[in-house]
């Protein structure tokens, strides 16, 4: 309980401060002349002045406050190393103890690390202030931390925390600790495909003295090469990037003898293989109704390149007229076809005939191309059942079907047949899956025989219309029909053409997504999911392994027609590793190389000097003996919290005002006493 006293005026502080002035000045002037009674008459005057003022005597109850303590527990990934689990354990179990003997004091435990351990490190001062943030900061006592001491979100300094009370650390680990590590001084995100990449990185060792070790490089599984290098030693590595989208790279140390863990002995980048520019050659034989959609569909992607010719005036339309008189572009086939041949992914010949304008050598060179890594697609109209046609040349022992001759012209629905239904050129284009097919009709296809490659498209009466085929080390497509430019005027609705000439020309580019055998691993989460994709009519059951090395079979189920999917539970981070036997796949679940995994060692560094500018202790709690828990000790007023045996908290006399009296002092009888008593002794004086 507080007494004290209170002023509430009567009359506005000016009035106020003029009265005790008048007062003041009446008080001086009767002492200086030597005023008989001239006590009274300044009590009485003051007691008038007092009365202006208004004073009341006020009495407060006051409840006392706990003082606030909070114990933030790490339960981040790293602290699964070593015994360090069983030290916290027994640390926290003391603290709860020691804690529970004192009097006045509140304390909290949270928990901490182990959902943000994963991405953003250990972060133990963001646990501590959603602990204390709905508690004053004169009634914290101090916070104490039961962690290894990598602690990625440390305060600059000790006034950052918000509150003046100690923090102390108490390590788990022990510090004969040893570790290696993998660290990645550049590394790019990006890479041209079909150009190199340089890796730099380092292997550190931590409890050892530097020495060699074995570093095997990997890009997507396949081992790169394998290498002896020094920890503590700058390293580079040519990574070459042979494929579009992601190409994961490993870098992998071998152990250390004795290490705290192998988890951060491995680096994982994952390059973004992109193409420079799709360089696409594209040769008309004949102005018509089709051409445009060939050409508006590659010049809409910024990713290609193209170089367009059409023949406009082959060989036997010699008229006389001279060539300085000609608008024309005379067609550098010498150019194109023999020394700049391998510049381009991509050669479509749409509509064209033999007319004299390649010489047989260059289809030579051609079908060389092709079984070299490039691509060929045909795109035939009747020209391609004429003896001028395209297949009567050295490139008939890469084009999957030979023309008979004839041509069918009736109207029908290019349908996808069972391999189409499955091949990701053609599987689930829009309106296939209706009967008939949601699309317009085609008029036009031409007829042929020995199909060698995969039919993903029939015409009428099941006659192939859209063939696929690999030659080589490249492939070949083959459209038997010149009428999908009907589906690109919107003819009866029109049709997908723009999915399906997309798929094609990238699947002939060799887009990774567009295989018809692969083996894909993704994550959501904390889940993986694994797709096969295959032409065939089941697929072997996959054997997953996590980071740590544990294997486990899974068998896939049908999703849709050509791909199989299952999920699985991933409940580590790292590199996760999927194989059937023949294809392998990987994916990285959360960052590639976690902060929490970068620096696994036990310190007191990293907390100690925040502990030290808050007068607290970072002391580790293992020894030769076993763990020991330094005594908590109440302090009331000091600037240190620590002693060789014992940490202290701060504790704190805040309280809460329950209840408050007040006692006016001129107010009612006793303020009229006060005031007739003053004049009344004045009156007396002066009488006599």
């Amino acid at each position: 309980m507080d007494f004290g006293i209170a002023f509430a005026p009567l009359v506005p502080v000016e009035v106020l401060w003029a009265a005790l002035a008048a007062v003041t000045l009446v008080a001086g002037l009767l002492l200086f002349i030597r005023s008989r009674g001239a006590p009274l008459r300044i009590a009485g005057l003051a007691l008038l002045a007092l009365a202006l003022a208004n004073p009341s005597f006020t009495r407060e109850d006051r409840q006392p406050l706990s003082s606030v303590a909070v114990v933030i527990i790490d339960k981040s990934p790293s602290q699964g190393f070593g015994d360090r689990l069983a030290q916290t354990e027994a640390v926290r179990a003391a603290l709860a103890q020691r804690l529970a003997r004192i009097p006045g004091l509140e304390t909290r435990v949270v928990e901490a690390g182990e959902a943000d351990g994963e991405t953003e490190g250990t972060r133990l001062f963001s646990a501590l202030g959603a602990a204390l943030a709905d508690v004053p900061p004169d009634r914290i006592a101090g916070a104490v931390l039961v962690t290894d001491g990598r602690v990625h979100d440390v305060p600059g300094d000790a006034a950052a925390l918000g509150f003046s009370a100690p923090v102390h650390a108490l390590i788990t680990g022990h510090p004969d600790e040893r570790d290696r590590r993998v660290v990645l001084l550049s590394a790019p995100r990006f890479g041209i495909v079909g150009q190199s990449q340089t890796l730099v990185f380092r292997v550190e060792d931590s409890g050892v003295p530097p020495g060699p070790a074995q570093v095997t490089v990997r890009r997507d599984g396949d081992t790169l090469e394998s290498r002896s290098v020094r920890s503590g030693e700058k390293v580079s590595v040519q990574i070459p990037i042979p494929h579009a989208g992601a190409n994961i790279v490993e870098i992998e140390a071998s152990a250390l003898e004795g290490e705290l863990t192998p988890v951060n002995n491995r680096a994982v980048v994952s390059i973004d293989g992109v193409r420079d520019k799709l360089r696409v050659l594209l040769v008309s034989g004949e102005p018509h109704a089709g051409e445009r959609t060939w050409r508006n569909l590659l010049k809409s992607d910024a990713s290609v390149d193209l170089v367009h010719f059409t023949i406009l005036r082959p060989p036997e339309k010699q008229d006389g007229t001279p060539i300085n008189e000609l608008s024309l572009i005379a067609f550098p086939t010498r150019e194109l076809f023999q020394q700049r041949i391998n510049d381009f992914q991509l050669i479509i010949f749409d509509r064209y005939a033999r007319q004299g304008v390649l010489p047989l050598i260059y289809f030579d060179n051609i079908a060389r191309y092709v079984r070299e890594g490039g691509a060929v697609l045909v795109a035939a109209g009747p020209d391609y059942a004429t003896p001028g046609s395209i297949w009567r040349t050295p490139l008939d022992v890469i084009l999957p079907a030979e023309p008979s001759g004839e041509t069918t012209d009736r109207p029908f629905h290019a349908r996808l047949s069972e391999q189409g239904k499955r091949h990701p050129v053609t599987r689930d284009l829009d309106g296939a899956n209706s009967d008939p097919p949601h699309w317009s009709r085609w008029f036009r296809l031409v007829d042929t025989r020995n199909p060698n490659g995969t039919v993903v498209m029939h015409g009428p009466d099941d006659k192939p219309l859209l063939v696929l085929s690999r030659q080589g080390e490249g492939r070949v497509a083959l459209l038997l029909s010149d009428h999908i430019w009907l589906w690109a005027r919107g003819y009866e609705g029109g049709g997908p053409h723009l999915d399906l000439l997309r798929r094609l020309s990238h699947w002939l580019m060799k887009q990774p997504d567009l295989e018809e055998e692969a083996l894909r691993l993704s994550s959501h989460g904390r889940e993986l999911t694994i797709e096969r994709q295959t032409m065939a009519d089941s697929v072997d059951p996959v054997i997953v392994t996590s980071p740590s090395g544990q294997t486990r079979t899974v068998t896939l189920g049908a999703s849709e027609p050509g791909v199989w999917r299952a999920d699985v539970p991933a409940g580590e981070l790292g590199l996760w590793r999927a194989s059937d036997g023949k294809l392998t796949a990987l994916t990285n679940i959360g960052p590639a190389n976690p902060r929490e995994f970068a620096e696994v060692t036990s310190t007191t560094d990293v907390l100690g000097p925040l502990t030290a500018a808050t007068g607290g202790d970072a002391r580790r709690v293992a020894d030769a003996s076993g763990v020991t828990v330094p005594r908590v000790l109440p302090v009331r007023s000091s600037e240190t919290f620590k002693g060789e045996d014992w940490i202290g908290l701060k504790m704190r006399d805040a309280s809460v005002v329950r209840g408050i009296g007040v006692l006016p002092v001129f107010a009612g009888v006793l303020g009229l006493l006060l005031l007739l008593s003053s004049v009344a002794a004045t009156w007396l004086r002066e009488g006599r």
